[in-house]
């Protein structure tokens, strides 16, 4: 696992061409509700396999407008980093 510093971002801009956001590809949803992330999304996110994955979705006038995919360790990791601090403080006192 690889450590990321606290600034770090992936939606950080290193130069003007390089853009935050960008539509990679459009998927269907079956009738079973499943999808397939592309091979090439699978392949530059590291994703493999087993690999969890945990949904994180914004709401705008109380619908869902955006879903996002993080993978369930990098998350853990965010929390943790955000958390344990926190904790640290709490459990000392």
């Amino acid at each position: 696992m690889v450590k990321k510093s606290k600034n770090s971002s992936c939606c950080k801009q290193a130069d003007k061409e390089t853009s935050c956001c960008k539509v990679e590809s459009v998927i269907s949803i079956d009738e079973r509700g499943q999808l397939v992330l592309p091979k090439e999304i699978r392949d530059k996110a590291g994703i493999r396999a087993g690999d969890k994955l945990a949904v994180v979705s914004w709401e705008k006038s109380g619908k869902v407008c955006c879903i996002s995919l993080i993978k369930a360790e990098d998350l853990a990791e965010m929390v943790s980093g955000l958390l344990g601090p926190v904790m640290g403080d709490i459990l000392k006192k």
